[in-house]
């Protein structure tokens, strides 16, 4: 069986040393996780993004469906959201682990059977649209 090892600075890691790096950054970005809603492909979402024009620092609203998760948690977990914009369908690919991301806001749970929603790439109008779950509450 063979060791890994990697080079940093003149130094040899082996790759239990890496997998113990790996485990501290994991639960530093713990907390990062947490401060999210717990969402799925076909939940409508609100993401607040950082947008820096110049010196200038605001906050833009991307508001739209849930099509994929990719990588659910890891450190390199994407989720992408698609939403129309006058006509025209526009999607965005967030890493849930980006600082530019201020918040994320569940406005809709979806009620769909399939994690990703590529079809809805192909339909506009009514038939773009996702059923939502209704919950029942005791």
């Amino acid at each position: 069986m063979h060791t890994f090892a990697i080079r940093i600075c003149d130094k040899h890691i082996n790759h239990k040393d890496m997998s113990e790096l790996l485990k501290i950054v994991e639960e530093e970005y713990k907390d990062v996780r947490s401060k999210f809603p717990s969402f799925k492909s076909g939940d409508t979402i609100n993401v607040h993004v950082r947008i820096k024009e110049g010196n200038k620092e605001r906050i833009q609203q991307f508001q739209g469906t849930v099509i994929q998760r990719k990588n659910v948690n890891s450190n390199g977990e994407t989720f992408t959201v698609r939403k129309i914009s006058s006509g025209i369908g526009v999607e965005r690919i967030f890493p849930i682990l980006s600082p530019s991301i201020e918040k994320i806001e569940l406005l809709r749970a979806g009620k769909v059977r399939r994690a990703r929603l590529y079809y809805l790439r192909g339909r506009q109008g009514k038939a773009a649209r996702v059923k939502e779950k209704i919950t029942v509450k005791h």
